[in-house]
């Protein structure tokens, strides 16, 4: 990207194909950040890197302001915004779907207080870190299946580094502790983020998860919720969620085809499911985001 000023204010809209309407993609980004006119929320751990200028975040329990040289990590699914970027603002990183994230060696107590809402800041970043993010950016979508699965390697590491360092952590003060008990995530917890990633949009339970890791149901659901701090069908909703908030901003499809191609088995269903989440129903998000967007 050219060091010249951006000066257009530009607005981000979730679409089919974004990270929302994906979310089982890993995605890496090195762009101009722009504004949200709305919380949005996606399923994913988002890593951003302030190559420069300054953002500012509007979390579900706090706000968070991201200068040049710092790098936060937060967990997407809760609803959040960005309602600022500076004019000659630059951010780099990427969103890790669950399969991915789980594979990091971090203390179980980081993955709590990550899933719980809290955001980790760190300033502890260098001039390696200003050429990685771009690279990584350019090797992921290169088409080069090597390059792309060494960018994922090295990024995971250098997530892992981020907690060997001095670290902020940025909450409401009402994230999940860790649970007496809790346990770093297995092969098992992988395997079961792995088939919900592929089958999200179809007829599966907890028993199905439980049976594509080979563990037993009620063993399965404990230790997914033991290690993530959500349980196996709240994840699975949320992916559905995220599915269903692109489509309602971009197109003229109704509830009811909405709710059946995100994977819910009832417009019911779906209902509940999106205003515990958005604060209201389907309908009425759509209405007002075409409102404000006009």
């Amino acid at each position: 990207m050219a060091e010249s000023k951006i000066v257009e204010r530009t607005i981000y809209q979730p679409c089919p194909g974004s990270i929302e309407g994906m979310p089982t993609r890993l995605q890496f980004f090195h762009a101009h950040p722009r504004v949200m006119m709305r919380p949005h929320w996606h399923a994913q751990i988002e890593v951003n890197y302030m190559v420069r200028g300054s953002v500012h975040y509007r979390m579900g329990g706090h706000d968070l302001r991201l200068g040049a040289g710092q790098m936060c990590l937060f967990w997407g699914g809760q609803p959040h915004r960005m309602d600022e970027s500076s004019n000659d603002s630059v951010y780099a990183g990427a969103h890790l779907p669950l399969v991915h994230f789980f594979r990091m060696r971090l203390p179980p107590a980081i993955s709590a207080m990550l899933m719980g809402g809290a955001t980790m800041l760190t300033s502890k970043t260098d001039c390696a870190d200003e050429q990685n993010f771009p690279r990584w950016h350019n090797w992921a979508n290169s088409g080069d299946e090597v390059k792309a699965q060494h960018t994922v390697e090295e990024l995971l590491l250098r997530v892992e580094r981020m907690f060997m360092e001095p670290y902020t952590v940025v909450s409401s003060g009402k994230e999940r502790k860790a649970e007496s008990g809790s346990v770093p995530p297995s092969l098992g917890v992988v395997r079961m983020c792995d088939f919900i990633a592929g089958n999200y949009l179809e007829e599966i339970d907890a028993t199905d998860i439980a049976a594509s890791a080979g563990l037993h149901p009620k063993y399965a659901m404990n230790l997914f919720r033991k290690s993530t701090g959500m349980t196996l069908v709240k994840y699975l909703t949320l992916l559905r969620l995220s599915r269903a908030q692109a489509m309602l901003l971009n197109g003229n499809d109704s509830v009811l085809q909405v709710a059946m191609d995100s994977g819910f088995g009832s417009v019911s269903a779906f209902n509940k499911a999106f205003r515990q989440i958005a604060g209201k129903p389907p309908s009425d998000f759509r209405r007002d985001a075409h409102v404000a967007s006009a």
